[in-house]
């Protein structure tokens, strides 16, 4: 048996513009100037826009291939997606998928970043709060919006 699903190309888009929104409070006004400090970046630069199109159009590209991915992770939750049954709240699988993601896929990933590459626990934290507040607010898009 396989899931049925049908992709919502809308919420999809919202929750990218959603995601994207996210990261620029969380690393601007939010935690900018102390995840500048631990990545090494000196404060006081400002990069002109021309500089900052690359890292957007990039961080866009990944913030859609979440969304696609998460909107799969979050409706195979669904009883109603494997047709048994009659599903949960909308806030339960949402938040499990973003969960259970953020856990093994983020995590161990931002581990690895502290063991191997020498980064801050700090900088963990910062970066992880901002994945799984993210991943929340994405999975809870897709899971209401569809």
């Amino acid at each position: 048996m396989h899931p049925e699903l049908h992709i919502d190309y809308l919420a999809v888009l919202v929750a990218v513009v959603v995601h994207f929104i996210i990261g620029s409070v969380w690393y601007g006004p939010l935690l900018g100037k102390a995840w500048m400090k631990e990545m090494g970046i000196p404060t006081d630069v400002k990069p002109s826009t021309k500089e900052m199109l690359k890292p957007m159009g990039l961080m866009v590209i990944g913030s859609f291939l979440t969304t696609y991915v998460l909107f799969y992770t979050t409706n195979v939750w669904r009883a109603s997606s494997w047709h048994a049954g009659e599903d949960s709240p909308a806030y339960v699988y949402g938040f499990f998928s973003g969960f259970y993601t953020w856990l093994g896929f983020y995590i161990p990933v931002l581990i690895n970043t502290v063991a191997f590459e020498g980064r801050s626990w700090k900088l963990f934290f910062i970066n992880a709060g901002y994945n799984l507040i993210s991943l929340q607010a994405i999975a809870m898009i897709l899971s209401y919006w569809r």
